[in-house]
């Protein structure tokens, strides 16, 4: 595909994708995928391929690093999309997370993307990577993009599927007026005005941190998933980033994951180009085997539909005028 100069978006373990040869692809690395042959699937071995269809061209492409991005929007064409591929835990990742919804044009067309990863285990020796494959560099603090034009016949459409829901507990709110406890890492919060220790209100409730905070983000539900709590500081880190002026709550409990998505998702008529799902889904709720309707995609470290987002499927699909 890569020597006919088909375009396409890869994902898979580095040395994997450093070995292929130069062409029209991005790539970042993660070992977990919703596929359409075995659903839920962990390989190390294999490279993803999400192959766009033959009316959609790459305009640009190329690796962005986090003090540039906020010209994303310049570069694309008038009618198509967006793909971003961000690191974990890079400078690109945290730039794009906590600044992106400032940035001039982001949201001039769709944008779509994840943040790429390593295997749950080997988080200590595996680096997340992007590549952007028209050079074949390789960072792990860059972001890579990649600008695809569509003719005027069609046009790109982005949703989300967010299984969950806030709960019936407290309002949470974040942020000092000294600008404190908000972004990826917090120590206090605002329980129904009252300010003290999130670790506290999460140990006092039996709080399962599993389930999100979720709240409004002008219409849409936005789930910020945590990443680990410290007893010893008291400190409690999120995949996402709280902002201040935002309500909170921790998210209703889920059954069934795999029937849900499948009648979130319901059938399809128009062309999918792209989808991602995130590997707390695929963690918490036991994806392993089972299928996320017919959608198929990586399984990341955050996704990526205007802004970053967790424990959300994103998808893009293409269609007529």
């Amino acid at each position: 595909m890569i020597a006919a100069g088909d375009a396409l978006l890869l994902a898979g373990e580095e040395q994997l994708l450093a070995a292929l040869p130069q062409g029209r692809w991005i790539g970042g690395t993660i070992p977990y995928f919703m596929t359409h042959e075995a659903g839920g699937t962990f390989d190390r071995d294999r490279i993803f391929v999400q192959r766009l269809p033959d009316m959609a061209a790459v305009h640009a492409q190329h690796l962005l690093p986090a003090d540039a991005l906020s010209t994303l929007a310049d570069g694309g064409p008038d009618n198509g999309f967006t793909v971003i591929l961000l690191p974990s835990q890079s400078p690109a990742h945290q730039a794009f997370a906590l600044r992106s919804g400032e940035w001039p044009g982001v949201f001039r067309r769709p944008l779509v993307g994840w943040v790429t990863g390593a295997a749950l285990d080997r988080l200590d020796t595996d680096s997340p990577k992007v590549i952007d494959g028209a050079t074949g560099q390789i960072s792990g603090t860059d972001a890579v993009v990649m600008h695809v034009a569509l003719p005027d016949s069609h046009y790109a459409d982005v949703d989300i599927v967010n299984l969950f829901e806030p709960g019936d507990g407290p309002a949470l709110t974040f942020g000092d007026e000294d600008g404190a406890d908000t972004g990826f890492t917090v120590e206090h919060v605002y329980v129904d005005g009252v300010r003290k220790r999130l670790i506290d209100h999460i140990a006092d409730h039996g709080i399962d941190t599993r389930l999100p905070l979720v709240a409004d983000y002008n219409g849409a539900m936005i789930n910020v998933a945590t990443a680990g709590i410290a007893a010893d500081t008291g400190h409690v880190t999120f995949f996402a980033p709280v902002f201040p002026h935002i309500t909170y709550r921790f998210a209703k409990p889920i059954k069934d994951y795999e029937t849900l998505f499948a009648e979130q998702l319901g059938e399809r008529h128009d062309t999918l180009a792209f989808a991602c799902n995130c590997i707390l889904n695929y963690n918490y709720a036991r994806l392993a085997g089972k299928r996320t309707a017919d959608v198929a995609g990586p399984m990341s470290f955050g996704e990526i539909a205007y802004m970053l987002l967790t424990q959300t499927l994103v998808y893009l699909t293409i269609k007529a005028v």
